[in-house]
């Protein structure tokens, strides 16, 4: 067996080990007592376990556990965050990422599935449902004689359930809510999370190609009851794809997911088994009812070599990773401890696996391409293309080893030759594996190029940019700062036009090239891609509405777009304060300086963890006051943003009573409210969050938070973050259909 001599040591970054430290790493009474070295072979050796099987000896097992561990040491492959997480630690929590589970119309079988996708969460994996299959709001229901609530009712229990259940102690539970686009309450559906109390899903219309084409025809189309199988009237296919994109605008929800594409595609490979109705939370990965599938991630930007004084992607190391890493995921499958019985044949049965990329735009950072231009595309499909036939090939050398996935002859691949995955290639999110393999997220664009590390109280950039910067003599400190007050170099005199051309960031880049991209690695990849596609604040509900269209008419299989700013708490990122709040008109109130210097404050409480930042003026005086819950979306949240809104107007109003007297008035008005139970204990115990908000308040006045003018503010940057449930760092952005930490490496996916 392989010892941790016997291989190499790896490069983590400080944020690669507190994402590991808080969320990976084997404790013991509380304290880490491995190394990512040893995580990696934990795994290796558990997933390796599964080639004693197939009749491996000792020499080939220990060579195979010693090259898993190696390629994920060094950062070329990585598998989802569950199999990081459970494997080989004796916790029997499963391996897998993603799941569907059906939502049947009777009263059990909803219930049934809530109670599986609970089990599913505990153990941190993420499930997807379709509702479309319960009959309409205000249908009867003949055994108890009364009506339906419909879907959407029973959307927002399963989202209860999931507030409920913390997932082995990992992360909290994320879901995919799925209607069809004729489903009768698909207006409801549509406006759903508009008011807010869904927390736990992102929501997805199915559209048809019939929906689609009645869109491009200004057409109406028809709306099934699913109870009955009839017809139940026509709506206006524009006025319906209308809604939805005003919807999306707004919250960033629902996506859309290209139905029909999918079941027509590789995506649906046991048609006998389909149609395929959902997906995982994050929409890439369409799957049968209680199916899975297990998922891993290539970094190419870790296979670069230099060659006659120019950087190429190393194609011969990219098969080799490939075939390695499609070994690993068929490995998984067998030594996989499944939540549910049922889930376990399934998956046996198909065998999905899911190989993808990440490090996209460290890649073509490093061979100098810009992100928004057609050699960036042309390489995605190379690439892509490449890693699909490797891995089919792989697959089928497999198949000859240990027999092909046993629904073979019922496959859309029966004429050919025999195959161990019915479906090889996923493009997913990488939030945690990402920071953990040090690499930018999956194929999008990097969010900025440089923030604030809070800890080290220094900006820190890139890494290629630092790398590039270096080759290429135009980095120094001058730089570093002016790129941490931006993000970006654009405009920046000392980086030549070439490298402002390449070093472009996620919102620097026009929405229909992350379409684009989406669809060139779309073209070679079997199940779906998982991209988001991010739009300025400024963007309109045409743009949403084009972005859509494009999405479809290039051969995506579905599409989720994020508005800059649409989840309404926000706050600036990269050590930049937040927005002001606007003053009604004939209001006296203090003009806000373009920027505050102020504290945050990080306080528990029974309903959560509030944070409350504090900015001061120029004086030293609490200008405003602006509070943040983890529970975005939801009334506690509705409450602490008017909390804090009202603080801010009562300070920023022109009057003879000093600020810090108002202050103080406020804190003596909020202190001892009661809630419905304490939280804490000693000088740290809160009674409600008001009381929470006048001890960071009073903690405040006490510190005098005065802060020494001659350090220099970075500038203000059009690009946002919310504050990050975890570390309380405005560096959680949302990328790959979900959020992510650059601070600590939180992930809700």
């Amino acid at each position: 067996m392989p010892t941790l001599a016997d291989l190499p040591m790896g490069t983590w970054t400080e944020a690669a080990l507190r994402a590991m430290q808080k969320r990976y790493l084997l404790k013991h009474e509380g304290k880490v007592v491995e190394s990512p070295e040893q995580m990696c072979l934990r795994v290796a050796t558990a997933i390796a376990e599964a080639e004693r099987r197939f009749g491996k000896s000792d020499e080939e097992l220990d060579r195979l556990t010693g090259a898993f561990a190696e390629v994920m040491i060094e950062g070329k492959f990585l598998p989802n965050s569950p199999t990081l997480m459970n494997a080989g630690k004796g916790t029997g929590l499963q391996y897998s990422a993603c799941y569907v589970l059906p939502v049947e119309d009777s009263l059990d079988k909803i219930f049934e599935s809530v109670k599986n996708a609970a089990l599913i969460h505990q153990s941190g994996g993420g499930t997807g449902f379709s509702f479309s299959r319960l009959r309409p709001k205000d249908s009867p229901v003949r055994r108890s004689g009364g009506i339906a609530s419909g879907p959407v009712s029973f959307l927002r229990v399963f989202d209860g359930a999931t507030e409920a259940v913390k997932q082995g102690g990992t992360r909290r539970g994320a879901n995919m809510g799925i209607l069809r686009v004729d489903h009768p309450d698909i207006l409801e559906f549509i406006d759903s999370k508009l008011t807010g109390g869904i927390t736990n899903f992102n929501i997805s219309v199915a559209a048809t190609d019939t929906f689609m084409q009645a869109v491009i025809d200004d057409g109406e189309y028809d709306i099934i009851n699913p109870y009955s199988g009839g017809p139940q009237g026509k709506m206006s296919a524009r006025e319906v794809f209308d809604r939805i994109v005003h919807a999306a605008w707004q919250t960033g929800d629902p996506g859309m997911i290209f139905l029909d594409r999918i079941n027509d595609s590789p995506s649906n490979p046991v048609p006998s088994y389909g149609p395929v109705e959902a997906t995982n939370p994050c929409g890439e990965q369409p799957l049968y009812p209680n199916e899975a599938c297990n998922l891993g991630s290539i970094n190419p930007a870790a296979l670069v070599r230099r060659r006659n004084g120019t950087r190429e992607l190393d194609l011969t190391e990219l098969e080799r990773v490939v075939r390695l890493s499609v070994r690993f995921l068929d490995d998984v499958i067998e030594v996989n401890p499944y939540p549910l019985p049922e889930i376990d044949e399934m998956v046996r049965k198909n065998r999905r696996i899911g190989l993808g990329v990440m490090g996209w735009a460290d890649l073509l950072f490093l061979l100098g391409i810009p992100y928004d231009s057609q050699e960036a595309l042309d390489l995605a499909e190379s690439v892509m293309r490449r890693i699909n036939e490797v891995g089919r090939d792989e697959s089928a050398a497999l198949a000859k080893e240990r027999g092909p996935f046993p629904t073979f002859p019922e496959s859309i691949y029966a004429e050919g030759p025999p195959l161990r995955h019915s479906t090889v290639t996923t493009i997913a999110p990488t939030g945690s594996i990402s920071i953990i393999a040090g690499c930018s997220s999956g194929i999008e664009p990097v969010f900025a190029l440089a923030y604030r590390h809070t800890f080290l109280e220094a900006p820190v950039a890139t890494p290629v940019l630092e790398q590039i910067a270096r080759e290429e003599g135009f980095l120094d400190d001058e730089l570093l700062k002016a790129v941490m007050g931006t993000g970006s170099v654009h405009g920046l005199a000392q980086v030549p036009e070439k490298w402002q051309r390449v070093f472009v960031t996620a919102h620097e880049i026009a929405p229909e090239w992350h379409v684009r991209m989406q669809a060139a690695f779309q073209k070679h990849t079997d199940n779906g891609v998982s991209k988001t596609i991010n739009l300025p604040n400024s963007a309109t509900v045409e743009d949403v509405s084009q972005a859509y269209l494009l999405a479809y008419q290039l051969g995506c299989k579905g599409i989720t777009v994020f508005r800059d700013g649409c989840k309404g708490s926000q706050v600036l990122v990269a050590g930049v304060q937040p927005a002001a709040q606007e003053a009604p008109a004939g209001q006296a109130v203090a003009a806000r300086p373009e920027r505050l210097r102020g504290t945050t404050y990080r306080k528990e409480t029974a309903l959560g963890t509030v944070f409350v930042t504090i900015n001061r003026d120029e004086n030293g005086e609490p200008l405003e006051l602006f509070l943040t819950s983890g529970k975005t979306g939801s009334d506690v949240t509705a409450f602490v943003e008017a909390t804090g809104r009202l603080i801010s107007l009562l300070l920023r109003v022109e009057s003879a009573v000093p600020r810090s007297e108002r202050a103080q008035l406020i804190i003596d008005q909020l202190k001892g409210i009661g809630g419905r139970e304490p939280h804490g204990f000693g000088p740290k115990r809160t009674l409600s969050i008001p009381d929470a908000v006048a001890k960071a308040l009073e903690e405040d006045l006490a510190n005098g938070q005065r802060l020494p003018s001659s350090e220099p503010l970075p500038r203000r940057h059009s690009v946002r973050a919310d504050i990050c449930p975890q570390c309380g760092q405005a560096t959680l952005v949302h990328e790959e259909g979900c959020n992510k930490c650059y601070e600590c490496g939180y992930s809700n996916c």
